[in-house]
């Protein structure tokens, strides 16, 4: 059974991309293969971001925002998008979602925290669709399905 490939693109890949990416990293382990990228990158993640999932025990302060390319694209299974616009490569094949949420650029963190848990929220569904989980007999998650063709994950 072949390993999902997710990349979430956001224009900075400062904040949404990144919370993402580290949640479904976190959430996923080696289940998932994810990357993030921006349309167009900024030099540094925000550090609201980095404070709020850092509340949650996650350390994103080293990641880098990093440049979309069609590569990346191509190398990927699901595409989520997050507020790119047209600026995301199109690739036959590829399966594209749209998760609109509000942009935590210029935010404090009591404002990015909503959009944090949204995320989180979003991410858990994703998993469960492109891995699906089951409890065996010893009480165990294991991967029980390979990467679904439905349409919406919301």
């Amino acid at each position: 059974m072949s390993v999902p490939e997710v990349l979430f693109v956001c224009v900075h890949n400062a904040g949404r991309s990144q919370m993402a990416a580290a949640f479904l990293r976190h959430h996923g382990g080696d289940r998932v293969i994810v990357r993030s990228a921006g349309s167009a990158p900024a030099d540094t993640v925000n550090p609201a971001v980095v404070q709020v999932m850092a509340e949650r025990g996650i350390d994103i302060s080293g990641e880098q925002p990093k440049k979309l390319t069609t590569e990346s694209v191509e190398r990927s299974d699901f595409v989520i998008t997050m507020g790119c616009g047209d600026a995301c490569p199109v690739v036959p094949g590829t399966r594209y979602l749209d998760w609109k949420l509000d942009d935590p650029a210029g935010r404090p963190a009591e404002e990015i925290r909503p959009v944090r848990d949204e995320i989180e929220r979003r991410v858990q569904a994703l998993l469960a669709e492109l891995v699906g989980t089951a409890t065996s007999d010893t009480g165990t998650a294991a991967m029980v399905s390979a990467p679904s063709t439905r349409n919406a994950v919301e």
